[in-house]
């Protein structure tokens, strides 16, 4: 099994073993008999070629694998043939429905277009419906079904799934600055990052870079320089952005010139090391007089960076001051404007003279109100103060019954307690009398029995008798 058919079979889910017999088979026919089934092959074939290509598994003439672009020719039936089914026998037809919807444009027709690849016009009405309208007439039309051999086309699908990983990547890129690039250095800033794992080929940043500039607006290209383009910012490329641009490219190949040298100094010195232990005089001497020539080289390198760097930073800053200048001349013009809506200081003053006014007539007004009120309501303070006493006579009163009430409470557990104590007296039975009193050693028992000795329990007809008695004596 090759790569390609691996790839589908290991991760799109509609080439499952069940699926191979009906996708290698020639479906033609089921435009007409089975139209579900032929638009469910169809798909399949283009959804299952988009991803093995975006994936990098597509068969390539080049040693760089593609990813935007497929390439139609016999090695890519090549890669598809299986031992068991074959090769697919109705693989032209769903290439002809792919270029006739728009998923696949050959790259030629798509590099020279001048309008997006978005726009509509009757000139390229999908296959589906001259196909209808042709059946209604009684006429046959519609794609072709031979296979479209020796062609490279551009994969749609793909294309959009890059655009939208590189305005992810750039979204961070506001400094005009970071925004320009010389062609060369656009694809090494961005050749690795925009697919996981994989590198763009030169078809696929060709093709790329013509999208972004004329399909989603994004870039400002102009031979070899590339500009992030902002919404407020033409597409035309200013003399200053190729200055830019160049300035960024010379600066990148420095940085790569002081790398590849600092690694050279590194490695002279350790064969210079080895030389001696080997007690090889002539190769030490050599390797340290190529380490002196690397080491000056990379000292001129880095000076020329620094130099470059400086030139830089003062090209940002002017440009940073130029946007600056931009933005103070637009907030010149819209305090102007509100200047002049506001009409000056003699429009203000007469505003707020009016508004005191109008202010002083509601306080007026007001105060008319407030007094035609005090004068209607007269309140008598006795009823008050006498209102006042029997709410506080009141509360006296309620004070007092839940006192009694407590009082009572408090008396009637005494009296159960003592109860209480007395029956457990009783349960003790009487005390031997044969002991004089003072000679009785005293217990917690007698010292109760003493105490309860004394004590008279009043029973409720004597508390009625007890005034009486009283007034009596």
């Amino acid at each position: 099994m090759s790569e390609l058919l691996d790839y589908l079979v290991q991760n799109d889910s509609s080439f499952r073993k069940a699926r191979l017999p009906s996708l290698y088979s020639d479906f033609r026919s089921q435009r007409t008999l089975n139209p579900d089934g032929f638009v469910a092959n169809v798909s399949a074939w283009k959804r299952g070629l988009s991803s093995a290509a975006l994936a990098g598994h597509a068969p390539s003439r080049s040693s760089a694998r593609n990813h935007l672009v497929l390439e139609l020719d016999d090695a890519l039936i090549r890669a598809l043939e299986s031992k068991q089914f074959g090769r697919p026998l109705a693989l032209g037809t769903a290439l002809q429905e792919a270029l006739a919807s728009g998923e696949m444009i050959p790259l030629p027709q798509f590099m020279r277009a001048t309008q997006s690849i978005y726009y509509k016009s009757w000139g390229r009405i999908p296959w589906a419906v001259a196909g209808w309208a042709f059946k209604q007439i009684g006429l046959t039309g519609g794609p072709g079904d031979s296979m479209p051999k020796g062609q490279v086309v551009v994969v749609v699908p793909n294309l959009e799934v890059v655009a939208k990983a590189f305005a992810d990547v750039t979204a961070d890129r506001t400094a005009p600055f970071d925004r320009i690039f010389s062609r060369t250095h656009f694809r090494r800033t961005f050749e690795g990052v925009l697919l996981p794992g994989q590198r763009l080929s030169d078809n696929d940043f060709d093709v790329l870079i013509k999208f972004l500039c004329r399909d989603k607006e994004v870039l400002a290209v102009d031979g070899n320089t590339i500009r992030l383009r902002d919404p407020a910012e033409t597409a035309t490329i200013l003399e200053e952005d190729s200055a830019i641009a160049s300035l960024k490219e010379l600066m990148e190949e420095l940085t790569r010139q002081t790398e590849v040298l600092s690694r050279r100094v590194d490695e002279l010195n350790l064969v210079a090391l080895d030389a001696v232990h080997r007690k090889n005089r002539v190769s030490a001497r050599a390797a340290l007089k190529s380490k002196k020539l690397a080491e000056n080289n990379l000292a001129t390198r880095h000076a020329t960076l620094s130099q470059l760097e400086e030139v830089a930073a003062k090209i940002q800053q002017a440009v940073d001051n130029v946007q600056l200048v931009r933005v103070m001349e637009s907030s010149t013009g819209a305090l102007r404007s509100l200047n002049a809506q506001v009409g000056g200081a003699d429009r203000v003053d007469a505003v707020l003279d009016d508004l005191r006014e109008q202010m002083g007539q509601v306080d007026e007004v007001g105060n008319v109100i407030a007094e035609v009120g005090t004068g209607a309501v007269v309140v008598d303070e006795a009823e008050v103060d006498d209102e006042f006493e029997a709410l506080l006579a009141e509360e006296r009163r309620k004070e007092e019954e839940a006192e009694r009430i407590k009082r009572e409470a408090r008396e009637a557990r005494e009296a159960e307690e003592t109860r209480r104590r007395l029956a457990e007296l009783e349960k003790l039975g009487p005390s031997p009398a044969a002991a004089p009193a003072d000679n009785r050693p005293l217990t917690p028992v007698s010292a109760a029995a003493q105490e309860l000795s004394g004590m008279h329990l009043v029973t409720a007809d004597e508390a009625q008798r007890e005034p009486e008695r009283i007034r009596a004596e």
